[in-house]
């Protein structure tokens, strides 16, 4: 890391900070009880680890991705402490929660194409981590359902091709895994 690098540390670390404080109530799906904040911290290492260079403003957003959704967070709090960019792509992002679920969902995929590069990477990254943790946690989620999550998210993520092939071929070493562990042939769209 050179010197350059450490100047946005600070900034990280109070994302980080204010995504913990802001998730503090909750755990991950599962029996065990993951505090959620280890989430955002996976979806943000994983675009750290693949993304060559990714800019400040793509980890921030990627910590923060979920605390619109989950908490009682406004995109103005992030506006503020974060500036108009990293709000713009967290509220990419976000799901409109006054949705029923399957219209949400219907939602992502539709606009999963048109995201910014940053936002795709996110979404990539958030989809990758979840599938992961239903294969990998002790999750009480019959086949089924576990298969369906999964259906969904490769429309999603197939939607986003174009936006970086590292974390396309992530995406699909989960997906690799979720065919053996779950003895489906979850197919690319």
């Amino acid at each position: 890391m050179n010197t350059d690098s450490y100047a946005i540390l600070p900034l990280i670390f109070e994302a980080l900070k204010f995504a913990a404080y802001k998730h503090r109530r909750q755990k991950r799906k599962g029996l065990i009880g993951i505090p959620y904040i280890n989430h955002p911290i996976e979806v943000a290492n994983l675009i750290l680890k693949v993304v060559e260079k990714p800019g400040p403003d793509l980890i921030i957003a990627a910590i923060l991705h979920d605390v619109i959704e989950d908490t009682r967070t406004r995109f103005s709090d992030i506006e503020e402490r974060f500036g108009r960019e990293v709000s713009g792509i967290v509220k990419e992002v976000t799901d409109n929660m006054n949705l029923p679920s399957l219209l949400r969902k219907r939602e992502q995929i539709n606009k999963a194409a048109s995201l910014s590069f940053e936002a795709k990477c996110i979404k990539i990254a958030d989809k990758t981590c979840n599938v992961h943790d239903l294969l990998f946690s002790r999750i009480r989620w019959s086949r089924l359902r576990k298969i369906e999550y999964i259906k969904w998210a490769c429309e999603v993520v197939y939607r986003m091709k174009d936006a970086h092939p590292g974390l396309i071929a992530e995406f699909e070493q989960i997906l690799e895994k979720a065919r053996g562990n779950l003895r489906y042939n979850f197919e690319r769209v």
